[in-house]
């Protein structure tokens, strides 16, 4: 297989030098061009992130000659590549337009970033769980009035916590969520060096419109799609709240959920345990590179998962799960774990991209 050329929009920022580590040597992919603001165009990536290299891993040699391009420059980028991963830290009204641009320059995008994914024909994509909204994408194209360019984006790393759990029980008529999430650092870009405020600390807050997201992107992962309005329609019939913190924890987001059924029966622990032990879907079936075996994995333990321990199971892109367990006021109660840089950004952009390829979505 022909490796696709990529680009990465905002490369020097900590998501960016993820997806750097990731495609080194990625059996589909080979990054050709670094796209990243103005102060930093024309230079050699390398010298550019001397000292602002984040990750654990060594900057990988293949990119440090490379010279980094300004994101907004699409033609220049464009020209180099077959798609780009966005993950550019900007206005999200900019980051908006400058994904249009791309796209409509004939170059797709996968975006790490929110700014797209209330666009009602962008796809927001968990692949075990929607890859049937890839499907919206002819669409969207007839919309931009274009051949090759469309926009797919990846969902809020809070959210990769619970819902690809909850995802297999809805056909037992999933009512009601509330989920309390505990999210790692490594989520707002900082490390303990450069946030000292939160050792020994939790802050009761993530950031605007965090559980918001918590709350409505899954009903748009849930939705399905209307052909004759090109547009997903979120699904109504579960009902979510949400309470996100910040913890001191370098990488890993935890949640605790509560969940009740409807129509007074409900699934035993058994076979929720059963269901999500055995759940497999179209990565599985494709057999896609980053692809998780076995994506959710239900420990018994009373006191897993944790997150050092387990946020890394899969190389980072499965779901760890424990507790399961009757409660007084919901039906039952869970605890779901995540690597939010891995599964809840780049890795989960970079198996976006891996489905779209085997779908065809990058042909010309």
């Amino acid at each position: 297989m022909e490796k696709l050329r990529v680009g990465i929009i905002g490369a020097t920022g900590m998501v960016g030098q993820r997806f750097a580590l990731l495609l080194h040597n990625h059996p589909w992919f080979e990054v050709t061009a670094l796209a990243a603001s103005p102060r930093s165009a024309g230079l050699p990536y390398g010298e550019v992130m001397k000292d602002r290299w984040m990750m654990g891993a060594p900057l990988p040699e293949s990119l440090k000659n490379l010279l980094v391009i300004d994101a907004s420059d699409v033609d220049a980028v464009a020209s180099q590549v077959d798609f780009v991963f966005s993950a550019v830290e900007m206005k999200k009204d900019e980051i908006f337009a400058l994904e249009e641009a791309y796209a409509r320059a004939e170059c797709p995008v996968v975006s790490n970033n929110s700014a797209h994914r209330t666009t009602p024909d962008v796809p927001m994509l968990i692949p075990e769980v929607n890859h049937v909204h890839t499907e919206i994408i002819p669409l969207q194209r007839q919309r931009l009035g274009t051949k090759r360019g469309f926009i797919a984006a990846k969902s809020n790393c809070t959210i990769q916590s619970y819902v690809p759990a909850l995802s297999p029980l809805l056909k037992y008529g999933l009512k009601d969520v509330l989920v309390c999430t505990y999210q790692a650092i490594s989520g707002a870009g900082k490390t303990f060096e450069t946030w000292p405020e939160i050792v020994d600390n939790i802050i009761p807050f993530v950031g605007v419109g965090e559980e918001e997201k918590a709350e409505n992107e899954p009903l748009k992962i849930w939705g399905t799609i209307n052909a004759q309005t090109g547009v997903i329609v979120n699904a109504s019939n579960v009902n979510i709240t949400a309470q996100c913190s910040r913890v001191p924890v370098a990488d890993g987001h935890m949640a605790a959920v509560f969940m009740r059924f409807s129509g007074g029966t409900k699934p035993s622990r058994e076979q929720i345990i059963t269901d999500w032990n055995s759940f497999k879907s179209a990565p599985q079936e494709l057999k896609l590179p980053s692809a998780p075996i076995q994506p959710l994995q239900y420990f018994e333990e009373e006191d897993f998962p944790q997150t050092r321990l387990h946020r890394n199971r899969e190389n980072g892109m499965g779901f760890s799960l424990g507790r399961l367990r009757a409660d007084s006021q919901y039906d039952y109660k869970f605890i779901g774990l995540s690597h939010n840089t891995l599964r809840g950004a780049a890795g989960g952009a970079v198996l976006v991209a891996e489905l779209l390829r085997a779908k065809g979505y990058f042909g010309s």
